[in-house]
């Protein structure tokens, strides 16, 4: 890989030799440089994608299997929601640690390192014989599972800055985002021909084949002169100097609740669609997967059409706008205020939901990386540690009042939303000029 966020054109076809008395041309021809360039480009995107995408899978494959897994181990659904907060948790405290690591040793030995631990974790949760080693197992799939998210991060930040940044965020979007639209649908026909513990085996095998083609086709993109010699201390020196980062800080909280929405609706969902409603867990993928659609059609809305047009922080706010107007009327219709809702009402708030979530999300990841020319992976660490610590927070919540009512996710997710609206007017200050970025880290660069 280039530094001018590039991806290295290593499969270029080899120059013909010149012949005897002529000059070597100095570089490919034009078409050919270019078609390197796009494949190469392509194949990153798939892979640091692909890295992404796991943390849905892991999380939502088995959506709509919950109520079997609650039978199976003879829990009920507030303790089954608790291995998603597990999965969650593991999310968030792994990051903290693969991303400084990784500021330290490189970006392709941890990946690799965290990828093995995921498939042991995925065989260890397909054996758990008791509920509470199933939660204990999803914690441990979570701290590994957290090593694609936090390095795709970081590769990003490596490779492209500014606007770049924002739409390849935006393509990530679009990958990540087509795991929810298949992972319910595809647990959902699973559970046709096995059980629970079978969806995790298949999550073993795709986390093998992710290792297997990273570590085939992944290119270290932190060469060793730029790597962080100086230890922990280093790393929470520079995570102290993001976190006094106003801007970082907002930006950082912006994108972190609104993630704790996305994840009360992924916590309650499969409830409140085949519980309350009497859905088929057929069905509840269908839903799913429409909800998915609008997620991923509105990243590339935001990536190919939004960005470079419009500001970023006016996209944010366009966001909150229609985040909040969504929130809000999800919660009056599960409140009964009006009466009791059918479904098709509730799906329709909840679609519009999360279309409305790439115009903050991609954007306010995007914005507080643009910080960080140093110390990405701490950086990419904090960002989705945040994201992940506020959504194990916000997911038990959405059960505290039984398994008849939707109300507590309504409220999780619009009381998300206002605070992450607060965080963004408050901190990140976007009718101002945004302040110089830190030009100066706390780093101990290698000789």
């Amino acid at each position: 890989m280039t530094q001018s966020g590039h991806p290295a054109e290593a499969d270029s076809p080899p120059a013909t030799p010149p012949a005897p008395g002529r000059l070597a041309s100095p570089r490919p021809a034009p078409a050919a440089q270019l078609s390197s360039k796009r494949r190469a480009g392509l194949l990153l995107t798939l892979i640091l994608g692909s890295c992404t995408a796991l943390t849905p899978l892991s999380m939502d494959m088995y959506l709509p299997a919950l109520p079997e897994v609650g039978d199976d181990l003879h829990t009920g659904a507030a303790t089954v929601q608790l291995s998603l907060t597990a999965c969650l948790l593991g999310l968030s405290l792994g990051q903290l640690v693969v991303g400084p690591m990784s500021d330290q040793l490189g970006r392709r030995r941890p990946l690799l390192a965290g990828m093995a631990c995921y498939v042991l974790a995925s065989i260890a949760c397909a054996l758990a014989p008791t509920a509470g080693t199933f939660i204990a197992f999803r914690l441990v799939q979570g701290l590994s599972g957290a090593a694609g998210v936090v390095i795709a991060r970081a590769v990003v930040r490596d490779l492209f800055d500014g606007l770049a940044m924002a739409r390849f965020f935006s393509n990530l979007l679009l990958i990540s985002g087509a795991a929810p639209i298949l992972a319910p649908v595809v647990g959902g026909q699973l559970m046709r021909f096995t059980d629970w513990r079978g969806i995790f085996l298949v999550l073993a095998v795709a986390g093998a084949l992710l290792a297997l083609v990273a570590a085939r086709w992944l290119p270290e993109t932190l060469p060793a002169e730029r790597r962080d010699a100086g230890g922990l201390p280093t790393a929470l020196r520079a995570m102290g100097r993001l976190f006094a980062d106003r801007v970082f800080a907002g930006y950082l909280l912006a994108g972190g609740l609104t993630f704790a929405g996305l994840f009360a609706y992924v916590a309650a969902s499969p409830f409140v669609v085949q519980e309350i409603y009497g859905a088929s867990p057929q069905t509840f993928s269908l839903i799913f997967m429409a909800n998915s659609v609008a997620l991923v059609g509105m990243s590339q809305v935001n990536g190919k059409i939004l960005v470079g047009r419009v500001s970023l922080n006016r996209v944010m706010a366009v966001g909150f706008v229609l985040l909040t107007l969504a929130s809000a009327a999800l919660l009056v219709m599960t409140s009964g205020v009006l009466g009791r809702p059918g479904l098709v009402p509730v799906a329709a708030g909840l679609f519009v939901l999360m279309g409305s979530m790439p115009l903050v999300m991609p954007n306010a990841n995007s914005q507080g990386m643009m910080r960080t020319p140093h110390a990405a992976g701490s950086a990419a660490a904090l960002l989705g540690a945040s994201q992940f610590f506020v959504g194990a927070v916000a997911s038990p919540l959405v059960g505290v009042a039984g398994e008849d009512t939707a109300v507590p996710m309504a409220l999780v997710q619009l009381t998300a939303v206002l605070l992450a609206t607060a965080a963004f007017l408050g901190l990140c200050r976007p009718w101002r000029p945004l302040p110089p970025r830190p030009t100066s880290w706390a780093r101990s660069p290698r000789p």
